[in-house]
């Protein structure tokens, strides 16, 4: 009989998940996704800033799958799981599986900050990243009509808070079109000093890298002319002012959240099998704590059972693409009822792009930056992307906006239904 396999979520670990068993007849799997696409999370603030389409790091889920006879989508939400009948109840009607995989992923944490989440504008979605993306242009074009008012300042200012990865790559873009672009695009505005900051509770940008990656990032985003403020915290977000941990007020209306991610809550999963920030615990095969047929993994799972990882493994992709595919390939085996393999995350490295031509890339023997890294960024982004059109035409688009650097897509759509 064939085994139904219900996966939850369709990022990075779930997408491997499939690719690794779905050629296998004895397994029938239904994706549960409340998007219709894949896409890639890593380029998002390429999106957010104008800088490429949604398409180029997006592909459907439907023609991914087209090639395997037992793999269908379900499009719609989770709402909870009832371990107890082994089936999910989503918003568009209810599943059963014989073996559930949770690959959800995170969400944004705004740490108990209410005004935050109510006006700051997360970056974790396509949905997302179009809105911040329409809001920057539609604050420049008001701040344009209302160049001599006092109000022009909190419309040009812009705060991210957040000096990881995510928040460093989108200042340097942000301050480098700002550069190129806005004070040709926008003559009636007065850009006298900078107008973007990037605010961190560490001591340093890029905490997790090593030090030359520090030092890179922060020396040149100074260049740049990027306001960084770090050891202060974002307390408050209030009347359209950013009230920092040291009493500092920034007015804007724009403050982008790359702060910090939580699991996501499953209704179903009980408190004793959650860890820190929502993570589920899992074994050393991925084996949801307390359940004998439900999983997880990528982000929204912690394994504290990897000697080279005792407190779990960092929330990237590779653990999420390696996961998986172990995952994959134990499932086979106990169909077969052979023996499982525990997993072993092998740390490929980390790297972030900070401004044209220059990068950062920390692999586990040495460290790099400048142009050279920079080419390994572009290349190394490149190739997960799915489906080669999609390779081909970021390519392309990388190249002629390098050549040019003039973005073509600053139109602001809003879609909606005339009345």
């Amino acid at each position: 009989m064939e085994k139904h396999i219900v996966i939850v979520g369709g990022g990075f670990a779930g997408l491997n998940l499939i690719k690794t068993i779905g050629d296998d007849d004895r397994f029938r799997i239904t994706l549960v996704d409340r998007n219709n696409y894949h896409f890639f999370p890593p380029l998002i603030y390429q999106v957010a800033t104008a800088f490429i389409e949604p398409s180029h790091i997006s592909y459907p889920f439907r023609k991914l799958f087209s090639k395997y006879s037992n793999v269908s989508l379900y499009m719609a939400s989770l709402e909870r799981v009832v371990p107890e009948e082994n089936k999910i109840v989503t918003d568009e009607g209810t599943l059963h599986y014989d073996e559930l995989v949770l690959a959800l992923g995170t969400e944004t944490n705004f740490f108990g900050l209410e005004n935050v989440r109510k006006h700051a504008l997360p970056m974790k979605t396509i949905d997302e990243a179009l809105y911040i993306r329409n809001h920057i242009l539609q604050n420049l074009e008001t701040a344009s009509r209302n160049a001599k008012n006092d109000s022009v300042q909190s419309l040009i200012n812009i705060v991210i808070a957040g000096g990881g990865p995510t928040g460093v790559e989108l200042a340097g873009m942000i301050a480098e079109m700002a550069g190129y672009i806005a004070e040709k695009d926008y003559p009636d505005i007065a850009f006298g000093h900078s107008n973007l900051y990037l605010v961190d509770a560490l001591p340093s940008v890029l905490s997790n890298m090593s030090d030359t990656a520090k030092k890179t990032a922060y020396d040149n985003l100074k260049k740049l002319g990027v306001n960084i403020k770090l050891n202060v915290s974002v307390k408050d977000y209030v009347e359209q002012q950013v009230i920092l941990s040291d009493g500092t007020k920034i007015p804007t209306q724009t403050l982008i959240w790359s702060s910090g991610v939580i699991g996501r809550t499953i209704e179903g999963i009980p408190e004793l099998s959650l860890a820190k920030g929502k993570r589920i615990i899992v074994d050393a095969n991925n084996l949801v704590s307390g359940f004998k047929n439900i999983y997880a993994i990528g982000d929204i799972c912690i394994n504290m059972t990897d000697p080279e990882f005792p407190k779990g493994h960092p929330q990237v992709a590779q653990v999420a693409i390696q996961q998986a595919k172990l995952l994959g390939k134990n499932i086979k085996s106990k169909a077969k009822n052979n023996p499982l393999k525990p997993f072993r995350y092998n740390d490929k490295g980390s790297m972030a792009i900070i401004s044209k031509y220059n990068a950062v890339v920390d692999l586990p023997k040495f460290s790099f930056n400048g142009i050279f890294a920079w080419f390994t960024w572009l290349f190394i982004h490149i190739i997960p992307l799915t489906g080669f059109r999609n390779r081909f035409r970021l390519a392309a688009e990388w190249f002629r906006l390098f050549i040019t650097n003039n973005a073509s897509i600053r139109m602001i759509m809003k879609p909606r239904k005339e009345n």
